[in-house]
């Protein structure tokens, strides 16, 4: 009697030796012994289970972070950690907008748990994605927005946009207040030309016409661009999926919601940074060029972006690819910043540069409790300690990347966010808030290419082509 179970195909008990491996014999019912059991000497492996069956993912895969964040234990507990850090503001931070947005995110935060607790798998991560971002986000922004109240941020840079276009200048001559400092290069003042253009006398001017949402829209649209060149092919060759889920979870996390909810300054930083390095792997120079120019255009902590891009054109593409880049970013940021720095020299170098580092009369409010800010406390030894040790650092992480330059726009990333985390907690003023750049860094290219080293994937080698056997004539 002929067993009517699928069997699967077998292979021989034992090792192999050596390279070479021989054809595992087949094992068909026809072969088989009665009981239909394949004879002595070889093994039944089992087909692939099919869509929809039970399987337990490889070793590997249990510990893909993709694959732990989904699960439903570590959701619940990135939301506690959520609504922990929320809930804290209103005890320890002296800002009311810092205390009010805790009051109202700390909540949404828990009931996103319980939805991730409770919920079905298979649509609890969007629900609870969607409430995080509506209590995190959009209501304590839509409210702040409404009563026109935000970081002392948000106010320099609209200032900025309406001296442009009532002096030409950018800069208060003579600060008295350190409301009056502008701490940002030129191309930042085009977030407050909204205002300008809007004024704030109905309600809607008022919340279209805030910095901060030009910010957020500005670092959605560039991690949405990132995402799209960084993502994998399809294999049915089809456009790669929107990262809606992904681009939800970071935007409602503590890390931004906070910071696009009371200010946001840095956040078109964050993603003309990510924006840059995906252009760059993809030899997009003329692209890559004119975003390192505006990123070198807002902020001069973006300027490391620029050699770090052009080293890695250079390690993919060649020379010329890498120089265009760089003609390109340089050229077009100093065309920028050149006629601020010949009218306002003075007042460029009292404001973008010294400011941000303590050396002024009228100290930066940032004031986190990070190693260069306690550093400078001790008085103007401790100041010149952190000022060297920030220096050093970055000498050899300069090195670092002259010694292996990037290969990847994972790398590169890595290699920029190192960067820029040392400058941020060695500096002699900071806040926990600039950490969020190098973060956001490391995370967003991964997701977006779906591999977690740094190294590219080696395209698998072409099996070459084996002619048929000619069919017997007659």
């Amino acid at each position: 009697m002929v067993s009517t179970r699928t069997p699967g195909y077998l292979r021989p008990r034992g090792r192999f030796t050596g390279r070479s491996r021989t054809p595992a014999p087949t094992f068909t019912p026809e072969t088989s012994s009665r009981s239909g059991r394949p004879p002595r000497g070889f093994s039944v492996r089992p087909f692939p289970r099919q869509r929809g069956e039970n399987t337990f993912p490889p070793t590997h895969d249990r510990l893909n972070p993709a694959t732990l964040a989904s699960t439903r234990t570590v959701q619940v507990l990135g939301c506690l950690i959520a609504a922990s850090w929320a809930a804290a503001f209103p005890l320890v931070s002296d800002l009311a907008n810092q205390r009010q947005w805790g009051l109202i995110a700390a909540p949404a935060y828990l009931l996103a748990g319980l939805l991730c607790l409770t919920l079905p798998r298979r649509f609890a991560a969007q629900a609870a994605a969607a409430v995080a971002i509506v209590g995190a986000v959009v209501v304590p922004l839509g409210l702040l927005a409404l009563h026109g109240r935000h970081q002392s941020e948000v106010m320099v840079v609209e200032r900025s946009a309406h001296l442009l276009l009532t002096t030409g200048d950018l800069y208060l001559p003579h600060p008295v207040v350190v409301t009056d400092y502008n701490p940002y290069l030129p191309a930042m003042a085009l977030f407050g030309l909204p205002r300008q253009l809007l004024g704030d006398s109905t309600a809607f001017a008022r919340v279209a016409g805030d910095a901060r949402i030009w910010f957020a829209l500005t670092f959605f649209a560039c991690l949405l661009a990132a995402w799209r060149l960084l993502r994998p092919a399809r294999p049915d060759g089809g456009a790669p999926r929107a990262p809606l889920l992904p681009l939800a979870v970071l935007t409602a996390s503590p890390l931004i919601a906070l910071a696009l909810a009371v200010g946001g300054v840095d956040l078109p930083l964050i993603g003309v940074c990510c924006l840059a390095m995906a252009l760059a792997e993809r030899d997009r120079t003329v692209g890559a060029g004119l975003v390192l120019a505006l990123a070198c255009s807002l902020k001069w902590t973006a300027w490391p972006a620029l050699p770090v891009a052009v080293l890695l054109l250079w390690r993919l593409y060649g020379r010329r690819p890498a120089a265009r880049t760089a003609l390109i970013g340089a050229g077009v940021s100093a065309a920028v910043i050149l006629p601020s720095a010949l009218t306002q020299s003075a007042a460029l170098r009292e404001q973008v540069v010294r400011f941000p580092l303590g050396m002024t009369a009228i100290r930066t409010p940032a004031g986190s409790p990070l190693p260069g800010k306690v550093l400078a406390g001790f008085g103007p030894t401790g100041h010149s300690i952190s000022l060297a040790l920030m220096t050093v650092s970055l000498v050899g992480v300069a090195i670092w990347l002259l010694a292996r330059p990037p290969v990847s726009a994972i790398a590169a990333a890595d290699l920029l966010a190192a960067g820029l985390a040392i400058a941020f907690t060695l500096a002699p003023a900071g806040r926990f808030g600039y950490l969020a750049l190098p973060a956001v860094l490391v995370i967003w290219p991964r997701l977006a290419a779906r591999r977690w080293t740094s190294r590219r994937p080696v395209p698998p080698r072409p099996l070459p082509d084996t002619p048929e056997p000619a069919l017997p004539r007659g």
